[in-house]
């Protein structure tokens, strides 16, 4: 039969770098191969023979010359074009076998379809029929470590032919095998001869060589030899079974790209899963660093909420009146100017809610034998509204009792507890100092995190503090409600006036709840600058421990990435594969590191209770996205190193 143009090689050069020399390893190669013929390469090992092998491959490039496929040059092509060669008219059978370990036999010769675009009932219909052919149709959902070597040849040649395989390339095909499957081999690539694929078999085997209808020899980098075999039965061979190169159009659309999508994204779980111990690892600078932004977070906004709760159960609306230019002030306590009537005047402004005029001191409260030191508190009958307490028994003193000097007294949870355990405390009388008091109620503060305090307090009519127990008339402070419709700033400078005129001098200073307010809203974007400075370096930690593993991951896998591209995966493949690993260990460890931080927020409300730490939808959403956008950046290079391996080195590495 006439011969129809294949593959053509002109003055082929192929040198290999050796220190500051090189090697060339084939010299002026010039051939051409047939459509339809099957041809044996033979040489003594060293020889360049699989050289030229990687090179009709399109898995190496040579140094100079030219190579053409069909009417195309390959030198010409770029890589997803190569790969397209190999995926769409090449088919590899190894000599040992190159299979993937985590597929089965029928997912192991689905994988150059899947990058062919071909759907998922089409490839799985044509690979069990391949399968089938090649007697393993009971075997199909076998891994390779259950096949024999020539089981798992036979899935090889399965790979080679699944998309159609114009031209397979057999190195050593019978090399790990024993002379049965050997035999069993080669009747299969005679077989497909006669069905119409040029079959190119490299070997060093003289008895194999004898099997093809064309014989080359190769010796030194160089042919030496191009025969027929006069014994080769070609009288089978219909010139219309021809397989010729013909351009194809692949399919790429949004289908064939999920397609490819998944097969990346199932690799990548079933990677992950095999190597589960270094997967947990890598994930934990991940999960740490996740849950110490967000439990950060949940504590600065719980310490926040519950400050600013406290402030408001101060009361949102009040300013404290206090002698001295200041906290700290060490001339305060010198300072007597304060007085019971200032608060009667202020209270007559028609902005102001109420007045109370506040003195303390600390004495021994004495009941029978026991004598506790404790603070008592000189207030008006408005204090516990104004300060957010709650009677949760009993009553509190009325203006009245205020006026008359009453020994009413309200005495905390804590005087309780250490006075009247066990006991209704309502009417009981107890000592204060030398002052004998009579219990009418109990008061509670509705938020006990801000500055909890184990002393013991009572609260008396600030009269019968002033006349009957510290004998004098200045205040330590005055504490005033402003009305809610009133800007809190017009009238603190109200009373700051008021206050300068009937002293004489600013002697006092005035203590804003509301400024302390603001001035934490202020420093809010502060707080939120260094929660995120510590996000960023413990991402940035985890971020480097993934990128290490994925570089290691890639090196361990070369041989796996080699097979991928021999069997037609573009570089985008490759890059998407291991980047959807990579971000998949940022993303599970983004979530095991959120629910880590959920875990220490339980235990931490268990031991601790001076505040509770609020967690934020936005911060856990925010290291959601941080922890995928780690695995993007991170996860790009050593993923980008995978995609840019040459084909031949990635085979070749073990």
């Amino acid at each position: 039969m006439e011969s129809l143009a294949l593959i053509q090689l002109e003055n082929i050069v192929r040198e290999f770098p050796a220190g500051d020399s090189t090697i060339q390893v084939l010299k002026g190669i010039n051939l051409k191969i047939s459509a339809g013929e099957m041809v044996a390469i033979v040489g003594a090992s060293g020889s360049g023979k699989s050289t030229l092998m990687n090179i009709l491959g399109c898995l190496d490039k040579p140094t100079s010359g030219i190579y053409k496929v069909g009417d195309r040059i390959t030198g010409q092509l770029s890589t997803d074009e190569l790969a397209e060669l190999r995926r769409e008219h090449f088919g590899f059978i190894f000599q040992r076998y190159h299979l993937l370990n985590a597929l089965t036999a029928q997912g192991n010769v689905e994988v150059p379809a899947i990058y062919a675009g071909v759907n998922k009932e089409k490839r799985q219909q044509r690979s069990f029929e391949i399968l089938s052919r090649l007697g393993l149709a009971d075997k199909i959902n076998n891994k390779p470590n259950q096949l024999s070597g020539g089981q798992q040849q036979r899935v090889s040649i399965g790979r080679a032919l699944i998309n159609g395989g114009n031209i397979i390339l057999a190195d050593e095909p019978t090399g790990a095998l024993d002379q049965k499957s050997g035999h069993e081999v080669m009747s299969i690539l005679r077989e497909l001869h006669q069905q119409g694929h040029t079959i190119i078999i490299v070997t060093h085997d003289a008895k194999i060589a004898q099997s093809a209808q064309r014989i080359i020899e190769i010796s030194d980098g160089s042919i030496i030899s191009d025969t027929q075999n006069l014994n080769f039965p070609d009288n089978e061979l219909n010139k219309h079974q021809v397989k010729l190169i013909e351009t194809v159009n692949v399919s790429d659309n949004f289908a064939a790209k999920y397609a490819r999508f998944k097969d990346a994204f199932k690799m990548a779980i079933l990677s992950m899963l095999s190597h589960r111990l270094r997967t947990f690892l890598t994930m934990l600078g991940i999960i740490f660093g996740i849950a110490a932004v967000v439990c950060a977070v949940a504590l600065g906004e719980g310490s926040k909420q519950q400050l600013l709760s406290d402030l408001s159960s101060m009361g949102t609306s009040t300013l404290e009146i206090i002698p001295g230019s200041g906290f700290g002030d060490r001339n305060a306590s010198k300072i007597n100017t304060l007085r019971s009537s200032d608060a009667d005047v202020l209270a007559q402004q028609s902005y102001i809610h109420s007045a109370t005029p506040n003195v303390s001191t600390s004495v021994y409260f004495r009941k029978a034998n026991q004598a506790l030191s404790g603070v008592v508190n000189g207030v008006g009958e408005q204090f516990f509204a104004v300060r957010g307490y709650v009677i949760t028994r009993g009553k509190a003193f009325d203006n009245n009792q205020v006026n008359q000097s009453s020994q009413s007294v309200v005495i905390d949870e804590n005087t309780v507890k250490r006075l009247f355990p066990n006991q209704n405390p309502i009417g009981q009388v107890f000592y204060v100092g030398q002052l004998p008091v009579t219990v009418i109620g109990v008061a509670v503060r509705n938020n006990q995190g801000f500055g909890s305090n184990e002393n013991l307090n009572v609260w008396l009519p600030y009269t019968t503090v002033i006349n009957r127990m510290i004998g004098q008339t200045s205040l330590k402070s005055i504490t005033v409600r402003i009305k809610d419709d009133v800007d809190l700033s017009v009238a603190e400078h109200a009373i700051e006036k008021i206050m300068v005129q009937r002293h004489g001098s600013k002697d006092f200073f005035i203590f804003n709840s509301d400024s302390v307010r603001q001035m934490m809203e202020s420093t809010k974007a502060t707080t939120s600058a260094l929660i995120a400075a510590i996000a960023f370096i413990s991402l940035v930690v985890g971020g480097i421990g993934v990128m290490n593993i994925m570089l290691v991951s890639v090196t361990e896998r070369t041989r796996e990435i080699g097979v991928r591209m021999a069997v037609g995966a573009r570089s985008n493949d490759i890059l998407q594969q291991f980047l959807i690993e990579a971000i998949l260990v940022c993303l599970i460890g983004g979530l095991l590191g959120i629910t880590l931080s959920l875990f220490i927020g339980v235990i931490f409300s268990y031991f601790v209770s001076i505040f509770p730490m609020v967690f934020s939808l936005t911060a856990i959403i925010a290291a959601f996205l941080c922890s995928s956008f780690v695995g993007i950046v991170f996860g790009y290079f050593p993923a980008r190193r995978a995609a840019r391996l040459d084909p031949i080195y990635a085979l070749e590495r073990e």
